[in-house]
């Protein structure tokens, strides 16, 4: 499901306008986005959280011309469902409904 997909879907089920489910899909992205500058976490009920996580530098290897390089430390985004998607995704989307 793409973008357009999505605003249009979104629109359907909630009775809103597909210029108005943009708006609102902006601004719920736009509220995260500055909770992620600012290092805190997002919980969504009932689908996961997502939390900036600092990975550490490393050093890592060329495979073609082995030369090491110190990849420098970098903050990443990182989102952990919660149990219920975790376990509907291993029994291969087939779930308790």
């Amino acid at each position: 499901m793409n973008n357009k997909e999505y605003i249009a879907e979104l629109a359907r089920q909630t009775g809103y306008s597909q210029e108005d489910a943009q708006k609102l899909v902006r601004k719920v992205i736009d509220a995260m986005i500055s909770q992620f500058e600012e290092g805190e976490a997002v919980a969504i009920p009932n689908f996961g959280t997502f939390e900036v996580k600092k990975r550490m530098e490393r050093m890592v290897v060329n495979p073609t011309t082995k030369k090491r390089q110190l990849v420098p430390p970098k903050l990443v985004l990182a989102f952990r469902p919660v149990a219920a998607i975790k376990e509907k995704l291993k029994n291969g989307g087939v779930g308790d409904e």
